[in-house]
């Protein structure tokens, strides 16, 4: 059950009752490819940061440990203790990601594992199988990824193929989840729009699996290697097309201002290794920008990453220190600085939450955006 409980312009607030707990939008999906998030962060932490859904990838644990032994353990959620809401992606962006290791054909794709080399073969009735023996609370659609700058030749088709692979994961999953023995019997499933950055292909397809009546959808294929003012272009024209008393969900992005710009034309969820990832290499989301700690005018620094954040890391540690961990190559510096950048998203999405509940985005967004402009310092 998915209700808008505020909205400021385009920009929209809502409360999603799911089976495994609420969650308010727009949210932010931390990313834990494997059921777990990298850097050495625990599911508790993830409470503590204030995390409302954790997000797993599908291809990856269908290779390691296996979808089958997932579901043996209860499902993704017991199997790595988290008691909040699980998206699964569909393995789609993993699966076309490997190019020149598959091979697409009508029935799905096959191709090779980047673990040990063997021959998978994936398409949408094996996706939700898999999915299924996760027990996600929402499973993704299994959808072709286009490259975001191919040509208009290759794309039609890609983009009609998808809608045909959605029609199969729709009966498919309906069948799953009707069966006596699946782990999650009200699984989720949300449909993908896709398209490239050809502002008419997406808008036909946005229509197209709009009258599928999902509980939910999701605009891929940007971020792959388009502009900003691109991807902000194609959602101005898509996210309209989509049932706008459903969820709207912006898969692997991004920034925090492509954030602020996308809740501005409608978007409900989001994901991005951004947070966890440059963390690793030592930079620091801030509301004044990125920051490296990695640069020497930190050593003597006894200030916390960010004044007033009351993330783990800033409560209790020094730049100066957390920069030393990181230097020596200490695994805590590594967790402190992703604890501190999924605390900040975490957070950035309460604030932007309550910017549109006050009904002050616009002003709230140009506050921000001007901040951020800073730079990296």
């Amino acid at each position: 059950m998915y209700r808008i409980v505020a909205e400021d312009g385009r920009a929209k607030s809502a409360h999603m009752e799911t089976v495994h707990g609420p969650i308010e939008t727009p949210a932010f999906m931390n990313v834990g490819t494997a059921a777990a998030i990298k850097g050495a962060v625990s599911t508790e932490d993830l409470c503590t940061i204030g995390t409302q859904v954790e997000l797993s990838n599908t291809y990856h644990l269908h290779v390691r440990p296996g979808d089958d032994v997932v579901r043996q353990m209860g499902g993704i959620r017991k199997f790595m203790n988290w008691n909040r809401p699980v998206l699964t992606d569909s393995g789609g962006f993993q699966v076309f990601s490997l190019a020149g290791l598959r091979k697409i054909k009508e029935e799905g794709v096959s191709f090779q594992s980047h673990v040990d080399g063997r021959r998978i073969f994936m398409g949408p009735e094996e996706s939700m199988r898999i999915q299924s023996n996760l027990a996600s609370t929402i499973a993704m659609a299994f959808d072709e990824c286009p490259p975001s700058k191919a040509e208009r030749s290759y794309i039609l088709p890609s983009v009609e193929r998808t809608t045909r692979w959605l029609e199969r994961c729709k009966r498919e999953m309906d069948r799953l989840n009707a069966l006596p023995d699946t782990l999650n019997p009200h699984q989720l499933l949300f449909g993908i729009n896709q398209g490239g950055v050809e502002e008419d292909i997406r808008i036909a397809h946005a229509r197209q699996i709009a009258s599928f009546d999902l509980p939910g959808y999701a605009v891929g294929g940007l971020a792959v290697g388009e502009t900003h003012e691109e991807m902000y272009r194609v959602l101005d024209v898509t996210v309209p097309e989509l049932p706008r008393h459903k969820p709207v969900y912006l898969m692997g992005v991004g920034t925090p201002a492509n954030i602020l710009e996308a809740v501005d034309r409608g978007v409900d969820f989001f994901d991005c290794v951004y947070p966890s990832r440059n963390g690793r290499h030592g930079h620091a989301y801030t509301h004044h920008g990125k920051m490296n700690l990695m640069n020497a005018k930190y050593a003597l620094d006894e200030r916390p990453i960010e004044e007033g954040c009351q993330c783990p890391a800033c409560r209790r540690y020094s730049r100066g220190y957390i920069r030393h961990l990181l230097k020596a190559g200490e695994m805590l510096g590594l967790r402190l600085m992703v604890l501190h950048n999924l605390y900040y998203y975490n957070h950035l999405m309460e604030e932007i939450r309550t910017a549109i509940r006050e009904h002050r985005y616009a002003a709230f967004k140009a506050e921000a955006l001007a901040a951020l402009s800073e730079g990296e310092h």
